[in-house]
């Protein structure tokens, strides 16, 4: 089996911030999801080249 570099036997540490009291590992995971959204929202949807352009009036 493969051990892992964190030892994850102990307890989760927690950050506070005020009534705000979540663990290191959760707050992680927010962070990422957080992230992927705002990717997901930037990069552009991939496009067809030849749609792109207007059909041209070549053939009248």
């Amino acid at each position: 089996m493969v051990s892992l570099a964190i030892s994850l036997k102990g307890p989760a540490k927690f950050f506070n911030w005020g009534f705000i009291s979540i663990s290191i590992p959760n707050l992680i995971m927010i962070g990422l999801i957080v992230v992927l959204f705002v990717l997901a929202l930037v990069i552009p949807f991939p496009t067809h080249e030849s749609s792109a352009h207007a059909p041209s009036d070549e053939g009248k």
